[in-house]
């Protein structure tokens, strides 16, 4: 049985990022904006955000010169060990005695909705990347997130509405038993139906879950042509090693509706090949894309993900934002966010909703197979663009309670 875990030395770049960054405890000082990186920093995300993130966190800062408004930018991270207390107990220490004036990233949906409750109490901007729940800009939104990166509405929008227009009618969902895997069930599931496909049963497992048997053997007794993975990180890798073991493939077709960069090459083409998938950023995507990457690599010995290119880009934007209103302000900040597109490697003509959801274009993709790769990197083919009012969620649509009020 294939079973994939982190890499023991992760924890120890995790650690020696950290101190690093450190800065000494105390409130907010004249003349510094800090930033708080909260990511994976030692677990199953770590590879596709951790210290990733902070480099391109880093990046940002650089970018603009690592000061704005006359303030000198100062980078902190931290592993918040996909505890939803762990993290809230960190980003409240920042935010009241280490005057943080932003958090970002925030990979792990369970973590990220715990972490918005504590900011939007605090009245701090949270950037977030690596999260996908789209409660995040639904019922549980908040007047000072933004949502960078993607949703579970978008992973699983464009892909269930091209698998099942491909032929691929009834399903049967792999899900990861929390906020995430939930989100991205339901997302797709409504996208399934409302193509004129149907969904035929569900289980869902353990988070970091090694042994898939039973429930692969589920999936394959249940008739279904499909079987829909939502799941992300080792969980996806596991489970689409342990399906090929089972030779699932025979009887039904896998879709990831959530990939990482860095999935692919941990699980190998020989397992990842034809899976579909919808994405926002592909490094090898457009020669602005490439000049990111190529820079990114240098510093990291990896091509970034989209979570790690998110939290560059979101940062990009607030520092932007910062500049132009000399301002730290929560709300000054998030309204000039909202009244600038988003023109850069990331995305063009990106909108930043009253929701907190950043618009943008969104990609199909296909994983290449072994012979159609030409090094480690290259697994991407690129199949459609789905533009980005129509890849994400309605704002109308999604409950969020600040939008309700005002309108």
């Amino acid at each position: 049985m294939t079973i994939f875990t982190t890499s023991p030395s992760k924890l120890l770049i995790a650690l020696g990022a950290a101190v690093l960054l450190a800065v000494n405890p105390g409130h907010a000082e004249e003349g510094v904006l800090r930033v708080g990186i909260i990511t994976d920093m030692s677990g199953q995300y770590s590879d596709g955000n951790g210290p990733g993130s902070v480099i391109a966190a880093q990046m940002a800062a650089e970018e603009i010169g690592g000061t704005v408004a006359g303030r000198r930018i100062e980078i902190i991270s931290a592993d918040h060990q996909n505890k939803p207390d762990v993290a809230t107990g960190i980003v409240r220490n920042w935010i009241d005695n280490k005057g943080v004036d932003v958090v970002a990233e925030g990979v792990n949906s369970a973590v990220a909705l715990a972490i918005q409750n504590v900011t939007r109490e605090r009245k701090k901007i949270f950037l977030i990347s690596g999260a996908g729940s789209s409660d995040l800009t639904g019922k549980q939104c908040s007047p000072t997130s933004v949502q960078w990166t993607y949703d579970t509405y978008a992973a699983s929008n464009a892909t269930a509405k091209a698998v099942v227009a491909r032929g691929g009618a009834s399903w049967f969902f792999l899900t990861a038993d929390y906020a995430f895997g939930h989100a991205l069930e339901r997302d797709a599931s409504k996208s399934v139906v409302s193509s004129g496909g149907k969904v035929v049963g569900a289980v869902r497992h353990p988070f970091d879950t090694a042994d898939f048997s039973s429930f692969l053997l589920q999936a394959q007794s249940s008739g279904a042509k499909i079987l829909a993975l939502a799941n992300a990180g080792a969980d996806l890798r596991n489970a689409v090693a342990q399906a090929d073991e089972f030779n699932i493939r025979q009887s039904m077709q896998l879709v990831a509706l959530q990939v990482t960069l860095t999935d692919v090459p941990a699980l190998g083409l020989a397992h990842a090949h034809d899976l579909l998938f919808t994405d926002s950023f592909y490094w090898d995507r457009t020669p602005e894309t490439r000049a990111f990457s190529e820079e990114f690599f240098k510093r990291h010995g990896a091509m970034p993900t989209a979570y790690q290119a998110g939290v560059n880009s979101a940062l990009r934007h607030y520092f932007k934002a910062v500049a132009a209103t000399k301002s730290v302000d929560a709300e000054t900040v998030i309204a000039q966010m909202r009244k600038t597109p988003v023109n850069d490697f990331f995305a063009q003509g990106g909108v930043v909703r009253e929701d907190g959801r950043m618009v943008h274009d969104m990609y199909l993709m296909r994983i290449k197979k072994p012979e159609e790769s030409k090094g480690k990197w290259d697994v991407y083919e690129y199949q459609s663009t789905v533009a980005g009012d129509q890849a994400f969620r309605p704002l109308a649509e999604g409950g969020c309670p600040y939008i309700a009020k005002s309108q």
